[in-house]
């Protein structure tokens, strides 16, 4: 283990990698320096071997030719003097051989071979006359030797041949002493550099050691330590740098302190509650006013934060999975017959590592606000709209009057009388308002009764008739023979069908038509249908035609008296019997309205 840590060290990495540079590079250039010099000192070798052969050759060849076109062998010309004067390399043995390949001198002591039929291949492709015929072996002794053979040529004629035998030891020799010198050059450079690689990482490795020690004591809180500056060097720059980085993460975790402090004061004095979970639901993190809302202790483990707002899981693991969601918690008190509403809302928290690893969920106290809310609608759907078609309706027959159907008795009379309906009609839509208002509640209560069908459409048609004439609008009113009665609670049908009516009456042009059925369909039940001939609705509308205070044309609308909640009062009136309403229109073709109701037989309990 000691040996891994040992190699693990910066500095050790330094010198062994300088060393392996260094090694590297003279390895590279020793062998290129070493393998040029044996090629040149061979081939100087060759050449100057080459050259004596060459002139040993042209000097037997000019000075020792006879007529007779043979080297000759008596006291005529003394080979063996002209053979041991020649000067060659140390040892090397040069032999004169004639046409036949036998020695006739030799500068060797070796006279014996005098006589002798030399039999090297070499000698036989010189008699041949091939020139340049040279190798090396390796003799008897172990010794490697340049062998040479030369042809002797008189005219053109081959009279005899040259062959020399020069050693190559001293050359080798020389060579491996080359090598020595190398090698020892070699092992005295790493050494130097090895000391120079120590020196140098030490340089290094210092100020990092250094560093080393300030991280340490950074990660376990001394801030106050200080990395010593050697220079202005890309170490020094680093020291400075992490000295920099010191000061603004004690600043920064200061900071961070006195935030988390203001976190918690906030947490513990928000008219909010806040709850705070990890990764799997529990809770970690609760403030005063969130314990005080839910009636809890302090967090204690095992707890969920289902559990604490006393809900399903799925919203929560919807949460835990990235998803934000709202809901509304009902929870009932001992102080206060009321239930308390809070608005729970979820929240992921999410790192940017990990993702999600927890949720926050705040609970703010909107009993009051839900309650001032179910008042405003109660208020405008009491008031806004309904009350305006009668105020209408006495309007007109009052300035009738005032132009001078006073002055008609039985015309007056009529007048009146209209006013005195629709005036006690208002007063059935006051209290109709209330009614709306439980049913929103669900503590409305039905007056059914046995309505003629023809009866109570034909009353809706007089109503409107002022206006119907106005606008030059023709009503139709058809009643299915076998069902002519129904159990209904009169009042409010006949407030659906004045806002029906009213509707159509003013999305309708002039000149336009209307048409009122009242038919049993296909389900049993009573379906009773307005259909007209006016602008219609955008089909984009129809799916929120039924919210309340929504106005398909707001401008239009507002101008015609329309609040936007007859349709949302209507329904609410339908559905109050146990029935439905559909709605069919088509943009400047016309709208079919139809409001369907469960037929209850007369007596039942349900009537």
């Amino acid at each position: 283990m000691r040996g891994v840590r040992f190699f693990r060290s910066i500095q050790i990495k330094l010198i062994m990698m300088v060393l392996l540079l260094i090694l590297i590079a003279v390895q590279l250039i020793g062998v290129y320096f070493i393998s040029t010099m044996k090629t040149s000192l061979i081939n100087t070798f060759s050449s100057t071997l080459d050259s004596q052969a060459n002139m040993l050759t042209t000097v037997l060849s000019t000075s020792n030719a006879n007529s007779e076109g043979s080297l000759p062998t008596g006291a005529e010309v003394n080979l063996s003097a002209l053979v041991s004067n020649f000067l060659t390399y140390s040892g090397a043995e040069v032999q004169v051989l004639d046409a036949g390949g036998k020695v006739l001198a030799t500068s060797s002591n070796h006279q014996s071979y005098i006589g002798r039929k030399n039999t090297s291949l070499l000698v036989s492709r010189a008699l041949q006359g091939v020139r340049n015929n040279e190798e090396e072996i390796i003799d008897e002794s172990n010794v490697r030797n340049k062998v040479i053979a030369k042809p002797i040529f008189s005219g053109d004629k081959i009279v005899g041949a040259v062959y020399i035998v020069a050693s190559m030891s001293e050359l080798y020799r020389t060579m491996e002493d080359i090598n020595r010198i190398f090698v020892s050059a070699t092992l005295i450079a790493l050494g130097l550099t090895a000391v120079l690689g120590v020196l140098l990482a030490g340089t290094i490795t210092s100020p990092i050691k250094a560093l080393t020690r300030q991280a340490g004591a950074v990660a376990e809180g001394r801030f106050d330590e200080r990395v010593p500056v050697f220079g202005k060097d890309e170490i020094g720059q680093l020291s400075i740098a992490f000295n920099e980085m010191t000061d603004r993460l004690s600043d920064a975790l200061a900071l961070n302190e006195e935030e988390k402090e203001k976190l918690a004061s906030i947490l513990s004095n928000m008219s909010d509650g806040v709850l705070a979970t990890d990764e799997v639901g529990g809770v970690i993190v609760t403030n005063r006013r969130a314990r005080a809302m839910l009636g809890l202790q302090e967090p204690r483990d095992g707890i969920t934060l289902s559990q604490a707002l006393g809900i399903e899981r799925e919203p929560i693991a919807e949460t835990l999975q990235g998803n934000e969601s709202s809901m509304l918690l009902h929870r009932e008190t001992e102080e206060s017959t009321e239930d308390e509403i809070y608005r729970v809302t979820l929240t992921p928290i999410r790192r940017r590592d990990k993702g999600v690893v927890g949720a926050i969920a705040v609970l703010q106290d909107v009993t009051e606000a839900e309650m001032l809310e179910q008042s405003r609608r109660e208020f405008v759907a009491n008031v806004s709209h309904e009350l305006r078609t009668p105020l209408t309706t006495i309007k007109s027959y009052a300035e009738a009057l005032s132009e001078g159907a006073l002055n008609e008795p039985p015309l007056a009379d009529r007048f009146v009388g209209v006013i005195r309906s629709e005036t006690e009609r208002m007063i059935r839509l006051v209290t109709d308002l209330l009614h709306l208002s439980r049913f929103d509640s669900r503590r409305n209560q039905l007056l059914r009764q046995n309505v003629d069908l023809l009866e109570m459409l034909e009353e809706v048609v007089d109503r409107f008739s002022f206006q119907l004439r106005q606008k030059a609008i023709t009503v139709s009113v058809k009643v299915e023979e076998t069902r002519k009665t129904a159990m209904l609670d009169r009042d409010g049908i006949d407030q659906v069908l004045d806002n029906l009516v009213s509707n159509a009456i003013k999305y309708t042009l002039d000149g336009g038509s209307i048409d009122i059925t009242a038919a049993t369909n296909g389900d049993g039940q009573l379906a009773i249908a307005i259909k007209d001939t006016g602008i219609g609705i955008p089909k984009k509308d129809l799916p929120r035609i039924f919210e309340r205070f929504y106005r398909v044309d707001k401008a239009r609308s507002r101008n015609m008296g329309g609040t936007g909640l007859g349709l949302s009062i209507a329904r609410e009136i339908v559905r109050a019997h146990g029935g439905s309403m559909t709605i069919e229109s088509e943009s400047n073709v016309g709208t079919v309205v139809t409001v369907q109701l469960p037929i209850v037989p007369e007596g039942s309990e349900s009537a």
